[in-house]
C-alpha cells in the first residue's frame, strides 16, 4: 500500500477502540460454490456467537450475507470502504455506530463515490493490514484475493472453509 494510504490518512466513523480487538479479516470471491455458501453462513453464526471482530468490505454477495448475520449480534465489526465516506448512512448502520460496535473506515477521499478494481484492491490490502488473521472461504485463481494471498507482504494465518 502506498504511503498516502497509511493508517494516518484513514477516515473513521464509529468506535476506534474496536481496532484494539483481535480482528479476523473476511474476503470472498463473487462466485462461490453452494457448499461453501452454507459453510460460510455457519462460520458467520459461530463468529457472531463467539463475539469475534470481523473486518471486511462486505461487498460481494456472500460478504453482504455475512454482514447481515453479524449485524444481528453484539460483536464489533469493521467495515472498510472502497470509496470515500458517505454523507448519509442506512439507519441500521447508524444504530450499530451509536452502539459503539461498528467502525467504518475509508482510505479514500470523500469525492470518490464509485468503486473500481483499483480501489477494491486497495481496500482489500487494508483489510489484510488491519487483520490478525484472514478467513477466505473461496477465491478464484484469477481474483484480487488470490494476488493478495500469493504476496509475501501479508504473512497471516489464512483459513479456508
Amino acid at each position: 500500500m502506498s504511503s498516502k494510504n497509511n493508517i494516518v490518512d484513514l477516515k473513521f466513523l464509529g468506535n476506534k477502540e474496536i481496532l484494539k480487538h483481535y480482528k479476523i479479516g473476511f474476503l470472498c470471491s463473487r462466485k462461490v460454490p453452494p457448499d461453501i455458501v452454507l459453510k460460510t453462513y455457519d462460520w458467520a453464526k459461530e463468529r457472531r456467537e463467539k463475539g469475534s471482530c470481523i473486518v471486511s468490505g462486505f461487498h460481494s454477495q456472500l460478504e453482504k450475507d455475512v454482514f447481515k448475520i453479524l449485524i444481528k449480534g453484539r460483536q464489533p465489526i469493521i467495515l472498510v470502504l472502497a470509496r470515500g465516506m458517505m454523507k448519509r448512512w442506512p439507519k441500521f448502520l447508524n444504530t450499530a455506530v451509536e452502539q459503539n460496535r461498528l467502525l467504518i473506515i475509508s482510505p479514500f477521499n470523500d469525492k470518490i463515490k464509485r468503486i473500481n478494481h483499483d480501489l477494491a484492491m486497495k481496500r482489500n490490502e487494508l483489510i489484510f493490514q488491519l487483520s490478525d488473521e484472514i478467513c477466505v472461504p473461496y477465491f478464484s485463481k484469477e481474483s484480487m484475493i488470490a494476488k493478495l494471498l500469493n504476496t509475501n507482504m501479508y504473512v497471516k494465518k489464512v483459513t479456508h472453509l
